[in-house]
């Protein structure tokens, strides 16, 4: 076991009768590193994080979890926490006595002031003192977070922790996160956010009908054999699509050739060749003021999977 590793999962696979949830899934999650997990509906996030919690039992493969090797049905070891499908909360308690009562189930000897801390690091103090069945869904899901935080986890997991945050619960809950990864911490998060896991992640893991088909930094999936749309905005937007025109590996996808209003010229191409057409540019003189894919690397591979998981659905109904 690699002493940095918070997770090691190698070739685990979990079925629900003729369903495989999860098949042969391979994944390394460091300390201090969160990591993303993406995939279409389906795809087995959620059966992974309830594995990576000791809420599902796998039917093969290893798992080693903060150093220990854990067998196919375990209780999750100390240091982690986090929730699958929305956290478990009392709705005729206030969001106090939630954390209060979970801290003493958890036969945890805290002070209320560690509550309130909690409750302080995710916004949520001015509520401190309400029922928590008039929360709103991004409320819950801050608490459900606050009540990860009474544990000092070593590693988190978290299931759409994103769902229903305003912009303010958005910024405590980043803020929480991003602190908890650099003072350690192993951060696992499954999201249909695709802006919340760029802003975050260091790592994604893509999953598609339980297998995974990528994971690594996300700057590699722009390397990838996968063509994007980019936008550039330059200084003299007329000879700029000239020299992109006549640049080996780019297409034009945008408007006409006769429109010049400085909505920026639309090229499609692969890294390489959109980094040769940046050196002509600046060898004809031509600012480069903006430059930018129209859709990111990582909500490109989602769609390109869901795409694809559509054919191939469509073909097996076909072939029956």
């Amino acid at each position: 076991m690699d002493s940095q590793l918070a997770i090691r999962a190698r070739g685990i696979t979990k079925c629900f009768g003729d369903v495989v949830a999860l098949d042969g899934v391979d994944l390394d999650v460091a300390q201090g590193q969160i990591h993303g997990l993406v995939g279409p509906n389906g795809a087995g996030k959620t059966t992974l994080l309830g594995v990576l919690l000791g809420l599902a039992v796998t039917d093969s493969g290893s798992l080693e979890i903060l150093g220990t090797p854990v067998g196919r049905a375990f209780e999750a070891p100390g240091g982690v926490a986090g929730f699958v499908d929305g956290p478990g909360l009392y709705p005729s308690l206030t969001a106090r006595q939630n954390l209060t009562a979970l801290a003493a189930l958890r036969r945890d000897d805290r002070r209320p002031a560690d509550v309130d801390d909690a409750l302080e690091q995710v916004g949520l103090t001015d509520v401190a003192d309400d029922r928590t069945r008039g929360f709103s869904l991004g409320m819950r899901q801050r608490l459900g977070l606050a009540a990860a935080l009474l544990s000092e986890p070593r590693l988190l997991v978290l299931d759409e922790p994103s769902n229903g945050l305003d912009p303010a619960g958005k910024k405590h809950v980043h803020g929480v996160l991003t602190r908890l990864a650099r003072q350690g911490t192993a951060v696992v998060l499954s999201s249909h956010r695709m802006d919340d896991l760029e802003a975050l992640c260091s790592e994604v893991t893509i999953l598609a009908t339980g297998r995974t088909v990528f994971s690594g930094p996300l700057g590699e999936l722009a390397a990838e054999n996968r063509e994007l749309d980019y936008r550039l905005v330059t200084s003299d937007p007329a000879r700029a699509r000239r020299l992109a025109a006549d640049a080996p590996g780019i297409r034009l996808v945008d408007g006409s050739p006769g429109r010049h209003d400085g909505a920026g010229l639309v090229v499609r191409a692969l890294v390489p060749a959109l980094d040769g057409l940046v050196v002509r540019l600046v060898e004809e003189g031509i600012a480069l003021r903006e430059l930018g894919p129209l859709v990111s690397p990582l909500e490109a591979a989602f769609l390109a999977l869901t795409e694809q998981q559509s054919t191939d659905v469509q073909q097996q109904e076909t072939g029956r």
